[in-house]
């Protein structure tokens, strides 16, 4: 629990003064608790809640205008090198890193459940094959409510647990056959004997008559580091989503699948989506120069350079860029788009505009990239997003489970109508 500082916040109103504690965490801006606003008649007013702190975490810790992100403690860039996507997994359910042990009974777990029932590929058929794959995984992943709803008990930690390990297992079985339903090619069943990050790209790009297809070590390993840059980001809108939908004691997977929505957005989830169709707009090299000056007159938008939280720089592009680098080295790729992309790099990190103003090319930007080299189509982008953050939502579901919660009922500063009659009725 937060620690109260003994300090408090004074608020007059109407005459009378109100004393509202406030409280301190381990890291970040101490809190006023504006509770008792309600018990003198008033409400606070926030919107999109940037100054309201909804609830308590222990998961994950951002200090925007330092460039900070730390899932329990550890800095994103030394989990992005040092372990991989399911050991980040384990931490960011169990609060500890896993040991040798509890990693390999960690990932046996998660393994042994990443088929999904056989009636959940029927699902796929009402969708029609020009869906946007994000639709799909909205329908696909709630429709597990629909298998594990009996019996279960959200009050039941157990019960808990085996929900987050199968939603962890079998997302990435049902983004890889939401790709396969829209190109038209038959699903690829998961292979247990390959690491997470391998059997997602397995299942991907193999087909049924190509069992002995490999998977390159060196895209596997920018897959796993893109989920593991991904996999939680504190209380953001779609995090916050699955939460409030939590707090009505709703199923798991139907929570999980209203951040999925929440995602979708192109302000959240469709950031990286947003910076190949860019440089669609954009279209040659010699562009590109004109087009930052465009964006210096704010005539157009720059899109996958800066972000809303980080005031400095992101964290995670660091090692976004370096995983970039390895990858189109070792492809060889001559993209035109990619070439696109480097040359708004260079200008981005040379001009004096946009390095006064923090214009870095964020993680979006070099992810958008690596998912184009790798193959993977552009409205594919999101869906591997959401793959990502699954781990971070159900953590956060499991947190607010763990301990005493409200229902989530934000409120509003009305200003329609005041009450009326229907006259000449």
């Amino acid at each position: 629990m937060s620690e109260a500082t003994g300090k408090k916040a004074v608020l007059q109103l109407d005459g009378k003064e109100i004393d509202l504690p406030i409280y301190s965490g381990t890291l970040g801006p101490d809190v006023i608790d504006v509770k008792d606003v309600l018990a003198a008649g008033h409400f606070t007013f926030d919107p999109g809640f940037v100054s309201t702190a909804a609830c308590e975490s222990k998961i994950t810790f951002i200090d925007g205008g330092k460039g900070v992100l730390l899932h329990r403690g550890y800095p994103i860039d030394q989990l992005a090198t040092k372990a991989d996507y399911l050991e980040t997994c384990y931490l960011l359910l169990n609060g500890e890193l896993p040991t040798a042990e509890q990693k390999q009974e960690f990932d046996a777990k998660v393994r042994n459940h990443t088929m999904v029932h056989d009636q959940v590929g029927r699902f796929f058929n009402g969708f029609r094959r020009d869906a946007h794959p994000m639709a799909i995984m909205c329908g696909v992943v709630g429709a597990l409510s629909a298998f594990y709803h009996n019996g279960f008990d959200v009050e039941n930690i157990d019960h808990r647990e085996i929900t987050a390990i199968r939603l962890i297992a079998k997302v990435p079985t049902l983004a890889a056959w939401t790709y396969k339903y829209t190109v038209g090619q038959p699903f690829v069943y998961p292979r247990n004997d390959l690491s997470y990050a391998e059997n997602f790209l397995y299942m991907m790009f193999a087909t049924p008559a190509d069992r002995d297809y490999k998977v390159d070590p060196i895209l596997a390993k920018a897959m796993d580091r893109i989920f593991t840059l991904h996999a939680d980001h504190e209380q953001n809108a779609s995090t916050s989503t699955v939460r409030l939908a939590g707090s009505t004691g709703a199923n798991p997977y139907a929570c999980i699948a209203a951040g999925i929505a929440a995602l979708w957005g192109p302000a959240h989830g469709g950031a990286n989506e947003a910076v190949l169709k860019m440089l669609d707009e954009i279209g040659a090299v010699e562009n590109v120069a004109p087009f930052m000056e465009k964006v210096k007159t704010k005539e157009v938008k720059l899109m996958g350079f800066g972000h809303r939280v980080y005031k400095n720089f992101d964290p995670r592009a660091k090692v976004m860029k370096e995983t970039c680098d390895e990858v189109l080295t070792a492809l060889g790729i001559n993209d035109p788009q990619l070439a696109l992309a480097m040359e708004l790099e260079r200008i981005a990190l040379s001009d004096e505009y946009f390095i006064k103003r923090n214009l870095y090319p964020n993680v979006d930007f070099y992810s958008g990239i690596i998912l184009k080299a790798i193959g993977i189509p552009t409205e594919m982008f999101t869906v591997i997003f959401a793959l990502a953050r699954t781990v971070g939502w159900i953590s956060h579901w499991l947190e607010m489970h763990s301990a005493p919660y409200k229902i989530g009922r934000p409120r509003q500063l009305y200003t329609g109508e005041t009450q009326r009659d229907i006259q000449g009725r």
